[in-house]
């Protein structure tokens, strides 16, 4: 029975990916400070990242799974902290690639600073290289936009909720801006097939090979909770972040390489609709902003 070491286990991918792997009977043990409920099945190493002390050094784990890792302190701190492992998975970002550089981004597309993403792109690039510098046989995993059941990030739970309440969907302008997905429980499963194979790249894009715009995306939501869509098109120059769940960026990670370990990826809808059976029992455990109290305040008029 595998041994693996997930850093964090009680939020969102950390969690999906610590129940995955306690679901194929692995011996897994999540690392946090025990603030919130443990997944069934976990193990618990109770220990603050920055202060780990020598809780760490009596276990051996076949792999690491480092999800919650956002600066090269981060990395070096778990390092330092780490006894013996085999191997060590980071959960990076596409963040890492600046907007002005030719797409669809490539593992070879030179990283840099980000104007959308900012400081939390280039302490993903500084946390990428501090792992590397000290295990070059790392894997590194730059994920697009991830969701799916326990996502507590108001994505797709606003735009369900906007269904649930027959709220008209403010769309900025004319809604053609492409988004690319990524599945969590894909993540997982491209975690299995390198730890299997072992390939000799270590840098891996990881999502869709499709983006779908913020218009088809917003219609399989509404379709979802089973409610029609009507749109409202914002063209003054407001942030769409104050209304919207998404930056103003459109990009796209060329996933050939990850391909070649998963053909296929879970389809949207069926994706969304996990996502939306987890949220309708979980509704708490997602951080809301506050869009539609600013739709109701500064849009509610607004008929473009």
């Amino acid at each position: 029975m595998p041994t693996i070491l997930v850093t964090g286990g009680t939020v969102f991918v950390s969690r999906y990916v610590a129940e995955y792997y306690i679901a194929k009977g692995y011996d897994v043990y999540v690392l946090n400070r025990n603030s919130r409920p443990q997944s069934a099945g976990a193990k618990l190493i109770q220990a603050d990242r920055n202060h780990l002390g020598d809780v760490l050094r009596p276990f051996h784990f076949d792999a690491v799974i480092d999800v919650t890792a956002y600066t090269a302190k981060d990395v070096d701190l778990l390092l330092d902290a780490l006894g013996s492992y085999d191997e060590y998975v980071l959960i990076s970002s596409s963040a890492v690639y600046p907007e002005y550089s030719l797409q669809p981004f490539t593992e070879a597309t030179q990283v840099g600073a980000n104007k959308y993403w900012g400081k939390y792109g280039t302490d993903k690039i500084e946390a990428e290289q501090a792992l590397l510098d000290r295990n070059p046989n790392a894997y590194i995993l730059r994920p697009p936009y991830l969701y799916g059941p326990m996502n507590d990030i108001y994505r797709e739970a606003f735009v369900f909720d906007c269904a649930l309440e027959n709220r008209k969907f403010y769309l900025p302008e004319n809604g053609e801006m492409q988004l690319q997905f990524f599945h969590v429980h894909d993540l997982c499963r491209f975690i299995d097939a390198i730890l299997d194979a072992k390939p000799y790249q270590h840098i891996f894009n990881v999502g869709n090979q499709e983006t779908v715009s913020i218009r088809e995306w917003v219609e399989l939501c509404y379709g979802i909770v089973n409610k029609p869509v009507e749109f409202i098109s914002v063209f003054e120059d407001i942030d769409q972040r104050k209304y919207f769940s998404f930056y103003d960026y459109e990009y796209y990670l060329d996933v050939t390489k990850q391909l070649q370990f998963i053909p296929d990826t879970k389809p949207l809808f069926d994706g969304l609709q996990e996502a939306y059976d987890w949220y309708k029992n979980n509704q708490e455990q997602v951080s809301k902003k506050p869009f539609m109290d600013y739709i109701d305040t500064h849009l509610n008029n607004y008929n473009k």
